[in-house]
């Protein structure tokens, strides 16, 4: 039998997950390759990236969700930098370590966690209590004192 008459499944779109630094999206690797193999302009992308993200300040890693579909265009998605490189920043530290205590935090900077975190679609639908309790046991995981 022959396979002219089967018709072909048309590929759904694709979902990519980078971590990105704000305002520092480049055409080379990671980026260029992943969208590359999905037919998008890395460059196209870098640029909309560069512009949405310039509001972040510094180097702020960015976890990025690229939607790209069949017909090679594409939409994204960022969301807030993880907890733990939060944790961190605020503590001014390299590396946190849940064998000792690494450093103090106050319970109302982990409420302003909690609020920067609302604004990621993942938890948009959280009350930010619940947000805060997870922070907060994040935080307590990786060695913070919280007082």
């Amino acid at each position: 039998m022959s396979s002219k008459g089967k018709a072909t499944a048309a590929a759904g779109p694709s979902l990519l997950k980078l971590v990105i630094p704000a305002g520092k999206a480049a055409a080379g690797p990671p980026i260029g390759p992943a969208l590359g193999q999905k037919g998008v302009k890395a460059i196209d992308f870098c640029k909309q990236f560069n512009e949405v993200s310039k509001a972040y300040l510094g180097e702020i890693p960015l976890r990025t969700e690229i939607l790209v579909k069949p017909d090679r265009t594409f939409s994204f998605t960022i969301r807030p930098p993880a907890t733990g490189w939060l944790l961190k920043r605020a503590a001014g530290i390299d590396k946190a370590s849940s064998e000792r205590r690494v450093c103090e935090i106050s319970a109302k900077y982990l409420w302003e966690l909690a609020q920067v975190k609302k604004g990621d679609p993942m938890m948009a639908r959280l009350p930010l209590r619940s947000i805060f309790s997870m922070i907060l046991a994040t935080a307590r995981k990786s060695g913070y004192h919280v007082f």
